[in-house]
């Protein structure tokens, strides 16, 4: 399973590869990728800042002050070590490449990696729901008579969101694929857009 460190650094690492970034800008961003249940705290993101300094794989490289605020803010840019390590990390495909917070953020910079490598985190992503899905819907049909209306509603809840991610990434997958016939890979139905994918936790 990937550390809550080793997904913040690649994001970090993403983000700055787009231009130099200061940290409240760097939390905006990152908050906006994790999503509203996944919010970051400054006491995560700056003990990740300077594990990344010290490994030399950001640097700080101004300070820049606002009209608010007297107080300097530190920009980050990302090294050259810190450009071949986000390299190595988006072309990893093990299965912490599809756990939940790891595959928003890989997603996130697609644009970075090549189709194999996009295609081989899609199909890994989508078997790894699938699993999730045929185990949440053995525990609904176990429990059904045992639990009342909102318990049941509740599970329902979670089978329809699993099943509206499969599908999403079936439609990515046939994307990549360059296959435009309908209802291939396993998808009846059109596809959601990457902002409105359903966020599904174990």
């Amino acid at each position: 399973m990937a550390r809550r460190g080793d997904t913040i650094e690649l994001a970090v690492l993403g983000l700055l590869h787009e231009g130099p970034m200061h940290g409240y800008e760097l939390r905006k961003r990152l908050n906006l990728m994790l999503g509203w249940g996944r919010v970051l705290s400054y006491g995560s993101l700056y003990p990740a800042l300077k594990k990344m300094l010290r490994a030399n794989l950001i640097t700080e490289v101004s300070t820049t002050t606002t009209p608010t605020s007297r107080r300097p803010r530190i920009v980050y840019e990302v090294t050259e070590a810190g450009t071949e390590q986000f390299q190595r990390l988006m072309s990893e495909v093990g299965p912490t490449a599809w756990e939940d917070d790891n595959f928003d953020i890989r997603f996130a910079f697609f644009s970075s990696t090549d189709m194999e490598i996009r295609l081989r985190v899609l199909e890994g992503r989508r078997s790894r729901l699938q699993e999730r899905l045929a185990r949440v819907q053995d525990e609904l049909a176990r429990t059904q008579a045992e639990v009342d209306r909102y318990a049941g509603e509740l599970q329902r809840h979670g089978v329809e969101s699993v099943e509206r991610e499969v599908r999403w990434l079936s439609d990515l997958i046939r994307a990549e694929r360059g296959d435009d016939t309908p209802g291939s890979a396993g998808n009846a139905s059109p596809s959601t857009s990457p902002a409105s994918k359903p966020v599904v936790n174990d």
